[in-house]
């Protein structure tokens, strides 16, 4: 790759910003909500059904592709983006987060964390260096450094032994990462809910020196004010001129909080998740599509919407097919899903260049606060 990794701050509005990522395989607009496309797909949508609704990166996953079908089997077979038919630009995580929630047998050491797989019972070791090795294989875009997620809740104490770990894990990644143009290494700021201990993590990374940063830790059971509190801070302790990146964040209204606190970037499965499950979300909030009220509704499930769910379906036909476990049901909802967030992201980004973010935020709780409206 020729093109260098860069990223281009466009306009902010308080602490808001709006840009562009430039990456070798395509630009990336900010903020951006990447779908999560966690073992090589996202669930129930075709790689050119998610470029439709709007999104210019994908999430794929270390720990679930070293397992299955590999990592070395995908790069023989061209990388990631050819094994799953995407082109566009492809972040992936660094496996640490699913050896903590998913794994079994997990015995932590200074060099790594020795598991045993979920699927099978295998035995694997994964360090930062074969985090980097897995991640270049995968051939992805930007690849996260290695961290140490510490099970919560936690005292101060064991969160700052873990972030202080991550830390040295975070010059390991760096190291064994080398030197790659046109390919980014996101550092992991993470020090739970203290301001302290996020503040002498970022200052690890920074002095280290990554393409960009990740607000790690959070959006794992602490609440959102808590979650907002600390990025009240937070972001400001990281360089301005690198993405912002908050990992598995979330609902919208939590996205709406972090774009409004400085956060460039964010991934979560809520959408492809809630539509496998008959929940839409929609400008006036959740729908469930489960619900009696809905089989003989004639509506669309967003009238504003132009997702193929909107524009061809009623909300009575996609009850009948999820009560009816038809596959279809899934692939619609999560369509919509996934075309509301886009929609959702183009507001912000539009709101923030047009420095009317204040009034944007304050009609998308407006809508919200009025609730699905019942038929007539």
């Amino acid at each position: 790759m020729t093109q260098k990794f860069s990223f281009t701050l466009n306009a902010t509005d308080g602490a808001a910003r709006t840009g562009v990522i430039h990456t070798p395989r395509g630009e990336i607009r900010t903020p951006a909500f990447m779908p999560v496309g966690t073992a090589g797909t996202v669930k129930a949508m075709m790689p050119e059904s998610v470029a439709a609704t709007g999104a210019d990166i994908l999430l794929g996953n270390t720990y679930h592709l070293m397992l299955r079908p590999t990592a070395e089997r995908i790069a023989r077979l061209g990388g990631l983006h050819q094994f799953m038919n995407w082109q566009k630009p492809i972040l992936t995580d660094s496996g640490g987060f699913q050896v903590m929630s998913l794994a079994s047998l997990r015995k932590l050491t200074e060099d790594g964390v020795r598991f045993s797989s979920h699927i099978d019972g295998s035995k694997h070791m994964l360090t930062p260096e074969r985090s980097m090795e897995i991640q270049r294989l995968l051939d992805s875009d930007i690849v996260m450094a290695f961290d140490e997620c510490p099970a919560l809740p936690a005292t101060e104490d064991e969160v700052a032994k873990s972030m202080r770990l991550s830390m040295r894990w975070a010059l390991r990644s760096r190291e064994a990462f080398g030197d790659r143009p046109g390919y980014a290494l996101f550092g992991i700021m993470q020090g739970g809910v203290t301001r302290d201990l996020r503040e002498e993590s970022a200052r690890a990374l920074t002095e280290i020196g990554f393409e960009g940063y990740a607000v790690g830790g959070l959006a794992v059971g602490e609440g959102q004010e808590a979650m907002f509190g600390v990025l009240d801070y937070a972001p400001g302790f990281l360089p301005a001129d690198k993405p912002r990146y908050l990992m598995g964040v979330g609902k919208p209204d939590d996205i709406v909080g972090a774009v409004e606190r400085g956060i460039d970037m964010m991934d979560c499965v809520l959408p492809s998740r809630s539509g496998r499950t008959g929940q839409a979300w929609t400008r006036r909030g959740q729908v469930n599509i489960k619900n009696a009220r809905h089989m003989d509704d004639p509506r669309p499930l967003d009238e504003a919407c132009s997702c193929p769910a909107c524009r061809n379906y009623s909300r009575a036909y996609l009850h009948h097919v999820f009560k009816a476990q038809e596959m279809i049901s899934g692939m619609l909802l999560t369509w919509h899903n996934l075309h509301y967030y886009q929609e959702l992201m183009q507001g912000l980004r539009d709101a923030i260049a047009g420095g009317r973010l204040s009034a944007f935020v304050a009609e998308f709780h407006a809508q919200r606060a009025m609730g699905d409206i019942e038929p007539l």
